[in-house]
């Protein structure tokens, strides 16, 4: 599987043409985005005006099937083919889907990647994971297709939202506890609210070559890549009984909630230092990075979500990935629903 170029850039305009440039192996370029951010940022990158634009309606919602069929159909009727590039601009619904529909149309067309939120930056456009969501679940279609290049912008997300900022920063403290204490600390300082886009660049930068060497050493999430889902069997689950409730709950905060829940297992299971759950837990209360509450009603809706992840190597077993202390993960580890249950109790204690 070929490396991801990242590059860091306060002016996307500029560097996305020469990008262009130097990737296009003909004029033939194709732009996915959702129908927001052709509206809101599009217009900002002074794009060229005969440059083919596919949009679809933005939102979660939106990330299916049904969607990337109307997507090959574009690309279909503009005469995409595999010397064509597409750029895939937006937020985590875009890159996934948009790599998807790229490296299926005729068995792969190259695309890159220009995330316009700091999750995307630190997770979705970054590794080579794309995918839909299907019957009720989290990227169960889909494939390994890195992009050729991802363009990383902080400029780029002024616009965002609080709990949009926050959600990308859950998945920054993810890769900080899956490197060192230091970064860990160096992470739990900044104040993404108020940090500059320099600021956030230059921690992005740090974060985002976690993922890169943990990817380059397992691109096909056979072994070590698998620490990357470090707080996700509980997140996604808390994500996903959300949606089913009409709750818009952003990713990155449901990992930091199941990063809370994980620093917990850690510590039942694994000796891992309960500073870090505490840590945590404070980061989730003192920044108000709130989730939907639950109750002990909730837990077996919860443990069937967890049940079905797709990290889990044998049917109905949840696994986890559990750390020994920052830098240290541990994969694969089998936690018991009773387990599971005293984890939550402890977590609803104290984030409540």
């Amino acid at each position: 599987m070929n490396e991801t170029k990242v590059i860091f850039t306060l002016d996307t305009a500029a560097t996305l043409r020469h990008t262009v440039e130097s990737l296009a192996q003909s004029a033939d370029v194709t732009v996915i985005t959702d129908s927001t951010v052709a509206s809101v940022v599009l217009p900002s990158l002074s794009l060229p005006d005969d440059l083919h634009v596919i949009t679809f309606s933005a939102g979660e919602a939106n990330k299916n099937l049904s969607t990337c069929t109307h997507l090959w159909q574009s690309m279909s009727r503009s005469g995409v083919n595999r010397r064509s590039l597409v750029v895939n601009i937006g937020g985590g619904v875009t890159t996934d889907m948009g790599g998807f529909v790229a490296a299926t149309f005729k068995r792969g067309v190259r695309f890159i990647n220009i995330p316009t939120t700091l999750l995307c930056a630190v997770d979705a456009a970054i590794g080579g994971k794309t995918g839909v969501d299907f019957d009720g679940l989290k990227n169960e279609i889909g494939v390994f297709a890195p992009a050729l290049a991802v363009i990383v912008d902080s400029t780029l997300f002024r616009t965002l939202p609080p709990e949009q900022l926050l959600s990308g920063y859950g998945e920054m403290v993810k890769h900080a506890l899956l490197h060192s204490p230091e970064m860990f600390a160096e992470t739990a300082a900044l104040d993404i609210l108020d940090a500059s886009p320099d600021e956030i660049n230059g921690l992005l930068e740090k974060n985002i070559a976690v993922k890169r060497d943990i990817v380059a050493a397992d691109p096909l999430e056979r072994g070590l890549r698998k620490a990357l889902n470090l707080g996700h069997t509980f997140g996604h689950a808390l994500e996903s009984l959300s949606i089913s409730r009409g709750i818009d709950l952003p990713h990155g905060i449901a990992v930091l909630h199941g990063l809370a829940v994980a620093m917990i297992l850690s510590h039942m299971a694994k000796g891992m230092p309960s500073e870090y759950i505490h840590h945590i837990a404070s980061l989730i209360k003192s920044r108000g990075i709130s989730a939907p509450a639950i109750t002990c009603d909730d837990y077996s809706a919860l443990l069937d979500l967890m049940s079905h992840d797709k990290k889990n190597t044998e049917a109905h077993r949840i696994a986890f990935t559990l750390l020994t202390a920052p830098g240290c993960p541990v994969t694969d580890v089998q936690i018991s629903p009773d387990d599971i249950r005293t984890a939550l109790d402890i977590y609803r204690d104290l984030v409540g």
